[in-house]
Parts: structure tokens; sequence; C-alpha cells
């Protein structure tokens, strides 16, 4: 008896211990792993995602039981081969900055009894209040994609006609009333932020309750964020999670900033910017509200991504410091509706219900990955999972979008699955 509770002690204080460490570096022997094999093969998928233009570059960043065990950058910025890839360029991290930037705030405002995930979100966006459609939508069916709220808006065609900028929302100089800058020469009209809400407001719901991705509401967060905390967006997660956290590069309108770090660029525009776009975000939504959003506009570098996850699969904790509580991260990263086929958490995205029984072409991610498992994907070609149960952080980041959205071998060859499978498949888990 005696013997038992020693052990439990042991295993007690051990997990004190590794949920409040922060990532070292390590080498992959550390965790069983054959580092030449490993090598060798990533090497060859990098290198074909290369070869067959499903990007110029990326990079990919694993870590296992809190150490780092590979990262290593691959390609250049564009195909003329100028600018190689380095370990801390920033990239552009599209829908990877739903559950980076208004997530870990919204879990916050949840720990702090400020939202509640079942009442009406009219509650709290009072103008849907008066919409039939939408006056009884919580923040759990949005945030889990059951909502019935349409996947996009085109609001660039409020901006442009005939590939011009219409002067009544877009100019070429600021002034007090176009302070909103989306591009080096493009500002936007104060008033268009309403406009965008008011658009969100008056859009349709499907009337089937059933799994349909929709960004709208990611629109609408940081609003929201800052109408309950009385601080800014950025100021509010630069405060309670970038900052502390040592995420030095993670935040909004890198160009803005005095980085040394290079910006990888993402696509060769030629409708809204007529330009490479670099430094600014690609989504032309979160561009229109001065590339600080919610549904995309987050840059960042692969390291300070790898932190922001281990945090969660930390179960809110890092480097002895807690930034969520235990039983928030459990509700957010579990599947909310799988009576429905519904795979999504509460912002997170999840495995394939039945991923383990796929092959890789069907699957999404790997289907090696434990049920518990979470992350997002980016349009631009970014990738980010945590999976508690194995201990593993799997970081890819890229610029799939270069030159032009086209390119869509990233997703042709597997290549984000197959690096994934490729750790899983050779890691030895210790239990």
């Amino acid at each position: 008896m005696l013997k038992n509770h020693f052990l439990k002690l042991c295993y007690f204080l051990f997990s004190i211990q590794f949920i409040n460490a922060q990532l070292q570096q390590d080498t992959p022997e550390s965790v069983g792993l054959n580092a030449d094999y490993i090598q060798t093969k990533v090497d060859s998928i990098m290198h074909l995602g290369i070869k067959e233009q499903a990007f110029p570059g990326a990079q990919l960043l694993v870590a296992k039981n809190n150490e780092i065990i590979f990262h290593q950058a691959y390609g250049f910025h564009t195909y003329d081969s100028i600018q190689k890839v380095a370990l801390d360029d920033i990239y552009d991290l599209a829908s990877v900055t739903k559950i980076t930037g208004p997530l870990p705030a919204l879990m916050k405002l949840y720990d702090d009894q400020k939202l509640d995930l079942d009442v009406p979100f009219s509650v709290y966006w009072k103008s849907w209040k008066h919409r039939k459609d939408k006056n009884q939508l919580t923040l759990r069916e949005l945030l889990s994609h059951q909502s019935g709220l349409q996947p996009y808006i085109v609001f660039l065609n409020d901006v442009m006609k005939n590939g011009r900028l219409k002067k009544r929302f877009a100019r070429r100089k600021a002034n007090k009333s176009f302070p909103v800058q989306a591009y080096n020469n493009i500002y936007i009209s104060k008033r268009f932020k309403k406009k965008v809400f008011r658009k969100i407001k008056r859009s349709k719901v499907s009337d089937d309750k059933i799994y349909k991705y929709s960004g709208l509401s990611f629109l609408i967060y940081p609003q929201l964020i800052e109408n309950i905390t009385g601080e800014s967006y950025s100021s509010y997660l630069q405060k309670n999670f970038y900052h502390p956290l040592g995420c030095n590069t993670l935040g909004f309108n890198p160009s803005l900033k005095e980085f040394k770090n290079n910006i990888v660029p993402t696509e060769q525009d030629s409708l809204f910017r007529k330009d490479l776009t670099k430094g600014w975000v690609h989504d032309e939504n979160a561009a229109l509200l001065g590339g600080i959003s919610g549904n995309a506009g987050l840059f960042g570098t692969a390291n300070d991504l790898a932190k922001l996850m281990q945090m969660y699969m930390q179960k809110g904790m890092y480097d002895g410091k807690r930034y969520v509580k235990e039983s928030t991260l459990n509700e957010f990263t579990k599947i909310q509706f799988p009576e429905n086929n519904n795979r999504r958490g509460l912002g997170f995205d999840k495995p394939l219900i039945g991923n383990d029984t796929l092959s890789i072409k069907q699957s999404y991610p790997a289907p090696e990955v434990s049920a518990e498992s979470f992350g997002h994907s980016g349009f631009t070609g970014t990738f980010v999972w945590a999976d508690p149960k194995t201990q593993l952080v799997f970081i890819f980041l890229s610029n799939r979008v270069y030159p032009t959205r086209t390119h869509r071998n990233i997703y042709n060859l597997n290549i984000r699955p197959a690096l994934q499978q490729l750790f899983y498949r050779k890691i030895k888990i210790k239990n």
C-alpha cells in the first residue's frame, strides 16, 4: 500500500514538473528516433514539394515531451531562389489565427465567467437580438461551425469595381475618415467595419444545423473582446498571452514593426493590391479590417507558435504560469457535436471521426494522431497540431499561395500528413 502511494506521489510530482516546463532543444535520439532515417525521409518529402511547386520553401518544427527534436528549413521564399528560408522567418498564419488570436482571449473570458457558451450570442452581440435567424445562436454553435452561418462573404466586392477602388470606402492616402491601412497605399473608411458587421447580421442562416465551416463570426470576435475587456484586441493578447509566453513575433501587421526577421511573402496579387503581398495579411477580409482580425491576420515564427501550442497541450500551463484553466482547455478541445458527424471542437479543428481507420489520402490529419489531438490549418500553407496523448507538437509553415493560390499540390501530394505520419510511426512513445 505504501509503495503504491509513493509511486502515485512520484508520478504527481513528475507531472507538475512536466506541465510547468518550457520548450527545450534536444536531439531526435532522446525520444527514440533514428535521426538519419528521419532526416532522409523529411528531406525527400520537402524536396518533392518544392520540385512539384507545392511551395517554394517551408519549415518543419516537431516537439516531443517539451523538447524540440526537429526544426529545419527548406527552399527559398520565392522560386527565384534568392532568399533562403530561415528558422526565424515570420509567416502569414492565415486561419491558424483563429486558434491563436481570438480563441485564447475567448477562453480566458470564459474562465473569468464573462462569456457563457450556451446562452444566446445575442446577449453579448446586441445587434443580433432582433434577427430571428440569429438571436438564439450560441457561442458553442458558432465556434464549432454548427450555427448554419454561411461560409464567407467577399467584402472586397464592396471596395472594388472593375479592378478599381471605390472612393466611398477606399482611398490611396490616409485621412481622418480613411485611417485604416490595408496595404502600403490603400486606406479604408473607418465606417467600413460597421458595414462588415451589418452584412454579417443580414446574411442568411441555414435551417439545417449541420457542420458548415464559417469564418464570419471570427470577424466579430475582436470587437466582442474589446467590448468586454475595454482593451484593444491586440493589446489584450499581448498582455495576457504573447508577451508572458515569450512569443515575441506573434502579432498583426509586422510591416509596421521593426523586426530583424525576414517576412515570407504570400501571393502575387493581381486583383486588390497589384503587388507581391509581403508583411501584410493575405486574406482580403482581414486586410479590409486593417489586418487585425480573428479569421486571419496573425503573423509569427515556428518557435513562437510552438510555445503557444505547447501551452495548450499542457492544459493551460507553461513555464510555471497558468494561462487558461485545465477544465476550459478540456472543454474547448473536445468534439462538440459528434452526433452530427461534426469533428470540430470549440475553435479548434479535430481529426476526422474514425480517422484512425482511414488511409493517408482520406484522413485528416495523419491517421495516427490521437482522438484527443487538435490544431488548425491555414490557407497560406500553414498547419499546427498538438497531441496531449503523445505529447507531440507539429508545426508546418509554408507560403503555398506563391505565386498564386491556384497552387494546390500541398494537398494533392499529402505533404503535411505524410510528414506528420513519419514522426508518429517512428517515435518511440514512452509510457
